[in-house]
């Protein structure tokens, strides 16, 4: 049965975007790029794939990503239409319509969407791409924590995971990291 895996970039005080949707604070380095190519190639937006010249790579653990609106506006602004062509790309969203176009955009509740892709018989896992709101309102379902954290303090912005107080606890699988002050660590369902 697949696992949902939320692999996320996010602050040291815990966000994952300005208050304008800002990413451009989070920095790069060459080894983590390299890290992100060789470890989590499936993750990448196909643009970043053929960057790293992993673009032609076989999937190895995901074929599927779940994003939100405002996590796949950024793609369509830039006349992308579907940012993850390389994997199955689900948006949930109540304002975009529905089409025939490259990705399933689909008004179902989130927690409904989630949880069919999970009970599929793909051998392979399901990516969360986000935002904080769509992980806040599916973070029952979340198997997996890829926690890309950044040497920076954004003040406010968008919550990795925008939610009412329930504290969950996990384990940490693993830690690694970068020359740029990145760390990534790796989190599991306690």
């Amino acid at each position: 049965m697949p696992e949902l895996t939320y692999y996320i970039g996010v602050t040291l005080d815990g966000f994952i975007a300005g208050p304008q949707d800002e990413v451009d604070f989070f920095g790069l380095s060459d080894d983590f790029l390299a890290h992100l190519g060789e470890e989590h190639a499936d993750l990448q937006p196909t643009h970043l794939r053929a960057a790293l010249g992993v673009a032609d790579a076989p999937l190895t653990r995901h074929d599927t990503v779940v994003m939100g609106r405002r996590t796949y506006e950024p793609a369509l602004e830039a006349g992308i239409a579907d940012p993850y062509a390389h994997l199955r790309t689900v948006v949930v969203s109540t304002t975009l319509p529905a089409g025939d176009g490259p990705v399933e955009v689909t008004p179902e509740p989130p927690l409904d969407v989630v949880r069919r892709l999970k009970a599929s018989d793909s051998p392979y896992d399901v990516y969360l791409a986000g935002g904080g709101r769509l992980a806040g309102e599916v973070s029952g379902e979340i198997d997996r924590l890829v926690v890309k954290k950044y040497p920076v303090v954004a003040g406010s912005g968008v919550r990795m995971i925008d939610r009412a107080f329930a504290p969950e606890q996990l384990r940490l699988e693993g830690v690694r990291t970068f020359d740029n002050g990145c760390a990534v660590l790796e989190y599991v369902r306690a």
